[in-house]
């Protein structure tokens, strides 16, 4: 059995501890080791029954580890994959039992389910992809490092690029394309196929200089 290690000791952090232990109930699926965080004292005056193993940065990855991210931005999740997995690092799929993925899933490395997500049947979702109680319709592609905050919802064929970070209760109607490097501020919808490296938020959404 593996030891997994979670990457982020902050309040995320202790939030996938938790989704973790609630795998570990139905099925034993790794044993958990604690956290890498560059703050050595991210869990200071919390309750926490791990710790802080050690930073990122000097972490030297064994061979019976695998790490998961409790991280939510996409460039800190690309930049840090690319570190670790130069030092030969593994990284898990962690899927809350009460989340459902639909039949016919193409599915990369390092996906993080949280509880009560839907992913609908023919979805393709990249590597470090995090799904945070969220919907996602059928046919929609989903970059790598891409960040999808709670309620939102992702409807049927929408293509979403690289690092993109949709944010919470935001919706992106059927069909759209959304570039790499977007920012979708909380609450925003989507009307509109959107250009990479725009930031947009409004109903309808539209582009923002922030």
């Amino acid at each position: 059995m593996k030891e997994i290690i979670i990457l982020g000791a902050n309040g995320f952090g202790r939030e996938v501890l938790q989704w973790i232990k609630d795998v570990n109930r139905v099925k034993e699926t790794w044993i958990i080791k604690g956290f890498l965080d560059d703050n050595l004292s991210a869990l200071d005056g919390y309750a926490c029954d791990y710790k802080v193993l050690g930073t990122i940065k000097d972490w030297l990855p064994s061979k019976n580890e695998v790490f998961v991210f409790a991280i939510a931005s996409p460039k800190v999740k690309e930049v840090i994959a690319a570190q670790l997995k130069s030092k030969g690092a593994e990284f898990a799929n962690v899927v809350h039992p009460t989340s459902i993925i639909g039949e016919f899933c193409e599915i990369g490395e390092g996906l993080l389910v949280t509880p009560r997500a839907k992913i609908s049947p023919n979805v393709k979702i990249g590597d470090f992809v995090t799904v945070l109680g969220c919907g996602v319709g059928h046919d929609a592609e989903i970059g790598d490092y891409s960040t999808l905050c709670g309620c939102c919802c992702v409807n049927g064929n929408v293509k979403l690029g690289k690092r993109v970070f949709v944010g919470t209760s935001s919706v992106i109607a059927p069909t759209k394309k959304v570039g790499d490097d977007v920012y979708i501020c909380m609450g925003s919808m989507v009307m509109t196929n959107i250009k990479s490296g725009y930031k947009v938020m409004g109903y309808p959404a539209k582009k923002i200089d922030l």
